[in-house]
């Protein structure tokens, strides 16, 4: 049984997800909470192996909470999020903090949506390394690592990455130790309608390239990094040799939209000798076929190790597949890229 401890302000929202919860034969709710500081009392006497957290409440917020309580018991947390601007923002300060994964809040009409998508991010929390989290949380902020810039505009070669749970850090230590005229990079992680702009401006903050959430024509060229709005599909056109994004509408592929196949497949139909494909922390097998095809059209492919991801899921069906080249720590995937680019301009 994986016991969970539930942390939210309204005793009608704790009341509905101990409901929904309990009918999981593997969940048991151990204990509730309306704020942290109840809340860390019952960490200490009941030692639950998850914990739903609210981002706002009374007393100390999300953020704060997660600050103090991950570097001294460094518990799997999914954060519960109001979808708005703000609710965003919050949410991605918790997960940089320690948080391993987000849920938004639902509307009557998804509730059940939604509590389908929790007890799978519970159940796949409850699996992951506690040191590997306190590690994250303890983590001290380092010097960007110097690298020779490339000497030349690369619009001919292109970037796709595919990542999910636990896939928002590590998009941060990725993108943010490439050169500002990095070829261009399309990017598909796993995150909700309404999260990805926000996402997308934060990852601008902390990168020498341009990242934002990609839209229908926008030129995939150097020194851009576009990423897949939530609930919509990201793949790549050739306009007379000039990449465009497609962003569109359709199924879900593999349980999600956007879908990593999806961008990876189409990267693999167009340009697949003048790419790199990477595939980091993730759970489920999304972006390992498409990973195979660019591969297999002659792409230099990387994967996250076992080590550093939060959830070894996407890279491990990737690698078992034979989709990957390589597999690296997320610290040496931007050197890697770098690599890799220069050696395409060699073959150039």
């Amino acid at each position: 049984m994986i016991r969970v401890l539930i942390v939210d302000d309204s005793a009608f929202v704790r009341t509905i997800l101990k409901q929904a919860l309990s009918q999981d034969p593997e969940i048991e709710i151990i204990g509730m909470a309306s704020d942290p500081y109840e809340a860390s009392e019952k960490i200490l006497s009941l030692k639950p192996d998850v914990m739903t957290l609210d981002i706002e409440m009374p007393k100390m917020n999300g953020v704060s909470f997660l600050t103090k309580l991950i570097p001294q018991y460094p518990l799997p947390v999914i954060m519960v999020s109001s979808l708005t601007k703000r609710g965003a923002k919050i949410t991605f300060d918790c997960l940089e903090r320690g948080a391993v994964d987000f849920v938004p809040k639902p509307n009557s009409q998804s509730m059940g949506n939604m509590i389908g998508v929790l007890i799978r991010s519970i159940k796949n929390a409850s699996k992951i390394d506690r040191n590997l989290i306190k590690a994250k949380a303890c983590e001290r902020l380092k010097k960007r690592i110097s690298m020779d810039p490339m000497k030349y505009i690369m619009d001919h070669i292109l970037i796709g990455i595919g990542s999910s749970t636990g896939g928002t850090d590590a998009l941060v230590e990725v993108i943010s130790h490439l050169p500002a005229n990095c070829p261009g990079i399309a990017i598909v992680q796993h995150m909700p309608a309404g999260y990805t702009e926000i996402f997308a401006e934060r990852l601008n903050s902390r990168s020498a390239m341009d990242v934002k959430e990609a839209k229908t024509g926008d030129v995939i060229k150097s020194g851009v990094v576009l990423i897949a709005p939530g609930g919509k599909h990201l793949s790549v056109e050739n306009d007379h040799g000039i990449f465009k994004a497609k962003v569109s509408d359709g199924v879900k592929v593999n349980g999600h939209q956007p879908s990593v196949d999806v961008l990876f497949d189409s990267i693999a139909q167009i340009n697949a000798k003048q790419s790199i494909g990477v595939i980091l922390t993730g759970m489920g097998n999304d972006g390992a076929k498409g990973l195979l095809n660019m591969r297999n059209s002659g792409s230099y492919t990387i994967g996250q190790n076992e080590k550093t991801c939060v959830v070894y899921g996407m890279p491990k069906v990737a690698n078992e597949l034979g989709a990957v080249c390589e597999e690296v720590s997320i610290d040496q995937v931007s050197h890697k890229i770098i690599e890799s680019v220069r050696h395409l301009i060699k073959k150039k």
